[in-house]
């Protein structure tokens, strides 16, 4: 089992001592949350509470994921680096290349790409960017195909409904090869398509074990049904309300997952309750 940890702190001396401590206790990866802009009023749903709310106010401070992940790599040496999730059609395309491209070159090949299609509508009008949240599937496929052309070939060719790019040429390439792991995020069924269409893996949030058992048999059973010959890496956030105990990150692992993020993305472990899950969960599995 891989163990993530969260960013979720303001101040980089505080991001640094976690990062560091968080790295010399084994975990993996280190996951960063994300809005750009945080409406005050809106209707939309969140898709991971019973209420359809979202469980922060609107002053919540979110740090640009890219900018935050370039600064984690320079005061880590191992961790890998990752969004969870960045909203894809909030942003241009190329820009978000050129900005993966660059954190998995400055970090050595560490770079994790969560993705999302987003859910808060109001977020897409305030970004100014409205228009794109009726079709935002449809473009995060085209944009991560353009990504990907961006990433792989000498003359980078793509042409789609929503975006098209010829006649160029992009570096510095990623690092990894063919690119940094596509992690697509999200619970619903067409979510779950995507991570088997065009991902390396999928990241899910459950409230429990149940939950988590029916959502990796949906995600296999689109394994088979697309005849995927490598299975999807499978991240899971289990959020029940306590802390992960022994026994529930055994039968995860049962499960298929091979990686379990730990804490929340508004509240990571620190300090004392870092060294405790090291103790008395980490090494006893």
């Amino acid at each position: 089992m891989k163990y993530g940890t969260f960013i979720t702190s303001i101040r980089p001396e505080k991001i640094a001592a976690n990062l560091r401590q968080a790295e010399n206790a084994g975990f993996e990866s280190a996951w960063i949350g994300e809005h750009l802009i945080m409406p005050v009023n809106y209707q939309s749903k969140y898709p991971y509470s019973p209420d359809g709310r979202f469980p922060a106010p609107p002053d919540v401070p979110f740090h640009d994921p890219m900018m935050t992940l370039t600064y984690a790599a320079a005061v880590t040496e191992r961790i890998r680096l990752a969004t969870g999730v960045f909203v894809v059609p909030l942003r241009n395309p190329v820009t978000t290349a050129k900005s993966v491209a660059t954190l998995d070159c400055l970090s050595n090949g560490r770079m994790i790409f969560g993705i999302g299609i987003g859910w808060f509508a109001e977020e897409f009008a305030a970004a100014g960017v409205g228009a794109h949240f009726k079709d935002r599937a449809l473009r995060t496929r085209e944009y991560l195909e353009t990504m990907k052309a961006l990433w792989t070939q000498e003359e980078p060719t793509f042409q789609g409904k929503t975006f098209s790019i010829s006649g160029v040429r992009f570096n510095p390439k990623p690092v990894q090869k063919p690119h940094p792991p596509i992690v697509v995020g999200g619970t619903s069924d067409l979510a779950l398509k995507r991570a088997v269409r065009y991902g390396d893996g999928w990241y899910g949030i459950a409230r429990s074990l149940d939950e988590a058992r029916e959502l990796i048999g949906r995600l296999r059973e689109l394994e088979r049904q697309a005849a995927r010959q490598r299975p999807v890496e499978i991240t899971l956030s289990l959020r029940t309300g306590h802390p992960l105990t022994v026994d529930e990150v055994r039968q995860l692992g049962a499960l298929g997952v091979e990686r379990t993020l730990v804490g929340l993305p508004l509240r990571a472990l620190e300090g004392e309750e870092v060294s405790r899950f090291r103790d008395e969960i980490m090494a006893k599995v």
